[in-house]
C-alpha cells in the first residue's frame, strides 16, 4: 500500500504542475512549464548527491576507518542486496543520518558525528539499514524528483502575474491564489510522499538489520537530540530536510500539517509491534540469534562507542 499511495501522490504532484501550467498560460504555458521542469529534474537526478553533501559538508569515510563505520555499511549493504554505497561523515552534534543517490548503483550514506557518540552499536546498525532500504526501495530518486517538481511548481507560481493569459482566465484575485495555494499543495503533497517513505523504510530497515528494537530505540535518542541540537547547516537548507532519518529542523517550530516526517511514537509503535510478531515466530536451528545478526566490525557496549 505505501508505493500505491506514493504513486497516487506522485501523479497528483504531476498533475498540479501541468494544471498550473495550463492556467497561467494555456497549452503554450504548460509545454514551456514541462521543458523547464524536465530539464531541473534531469540536472537535479544527476547532481542532487553532490549537491546535497556539499551543503552539509560531507567528509568521504573510506575502509578501514578506526570507527568500523565503512565495514559495518558495507556488511548491512552485502545482507540488504545492495552495491556498496559511499559513506560520509557529517561534523555536527546533532545525531541524525541521510541517504541520497540516484540510484543504488550511485548512492551514499551520510551519518554525523553526534549519531556516532550517542548510539551503540547496535543501534546505528539499524539507522544504517534504516538509510540502505531507502536505497533500495529507490526512495532517494522519489524525492528528489518530488522536491524538483515542488520547486518547479514554486518558480511558475511566482511568474504567474508576468503571464497575461492567466489574468485574462482567473482575474487578479485568481492568479495571487495560485500564487500563494499552488506551492502550498505542492509542498503538501512533497511531505505526504516523505511520510509515506519513512514508514516503508522503517520496516525493510529493521528486516535489514534482524531487530526492529535497534532501530526503534535509535529513533527515540535522534528525536530527543534533534529537538535540543542545532543542526545549522540543515536550517540554511530546508528543503534538505526530508532526507534526514528525523526532521533536523527545530529552530523555527512548524506546524504538524507541514511535517517532513510521521510522529516518532509512532514509528516506534510499529517497530515494537513488528518486533513482537518477530519473536512470536518459531526460531529454527538455523535461524540466528540477535548477537549473531550483528555485522561483523569490532562490538562496543550501550553507551555510544564511536566517538
Amino acid at each position: 500500500m505505501g508505493y500505491v499511495k506514493t504513486a497516487i501522490l506522485m501523479t497528483a504532484m504531476t498533475a498540479l504542475f501541468m494544471g498550473i501550467g495550463y492556467l497561467l498560460g494555456g497549452l503554450g504555458g504548460a509545454t514551456i512549464a514541462f521543458v523547464v521542469a524536465a530539464a531541473m529534474n534531469a540536472f537535479t537526478w544527476w547532481n542532487s548527491d553532490r549537491m546535497v553533501l556539499r551543503m552539509h559538508n560531507a567528509q568521504p569515510v573510506t575502509r578501514g576507518d578506526r570507527t568500523g563505520l565503512y565495514e559495518m555499511t558495507v556488511d548491512l549493504a552485502n545482507k540488504a542486496g545492495l552495491p556498496e554505497p559511499k559513506v560520509y561523515l557529517i561534523d555536527t552534534p546533532q545525531p541524525n543520518a541521510f541517504a541520497t543517490g540516484r540510484n543504488p548503483a550511485n548512492a551514499a550514506v551520510a551519518v554525523t558525528s553526534g549519531l556516532m557518540r550517542s548510539l551503540s552499536r547496535e543501534e546505528l546498525a539499524g539507522v544504517i539499514a534504516h538509510e540502505l532500504a531507502h536505497i533500495r526501495n529507490h526512495d532517494t530518486a522519489i524525492m528528489t524528483v518530488t522536491a524538483t517538481f515542488a520547486g518547479a511548481i514554486s518558480m511558475l507560481a511566482n511568474f504567474a502575474l508576468f503571464f497575461g493569459g492567466s489574468r485574462e482566465r482567473l482575474g487578479l484575485v485568481g492568479t495571487i491564489l495560485i500564487m500563494i495555494l499552488a506551492p502550498l499543495a505542492a509542498a503538501l503533497v512533497q511531505m505526504a510522499i516523505s511520510r509515506t517513505r519513512e514508514y516503508a523504510a522503517d520496516k525493510a530497515g529493521a528486516e535489514i538489520c534482524g531487530e526492529p528494537l535497534w532501530l526503534a530505540s535509535a529513533l527515540e535518542k535522534i528525536a530527543a537530540g534533534a529537538a535540543r541540537i542545532d543542526n545549522d547547516a540543515a536550517e540554511r537548507n530546508p528543503a534538505t530536510a526530508h532526507m534526514f532519518i528525523i526532521n533536523p529542523l527545530h529552530a523555527h517550530k512548524r506546524d504538524n500539517l507541514f511535517a517532513t516526517h510521521p510522529a516518532t511514537e509512532n514509528r516506534v509503535s510499529a517497530l515494537r509491534a513488528m518486533a513482537g510478531r518477530t519473536q512470536d515466530a518459531p526460531r529454527t536451528a538455523a535461524q540466528p540469534t540477535s548477537e549473531s545478526r550483528i555485522p561483523n566490525t569490532r562490538r562496543g557496549n550501550n553507551r555510544g562507542p564511536w566517538s
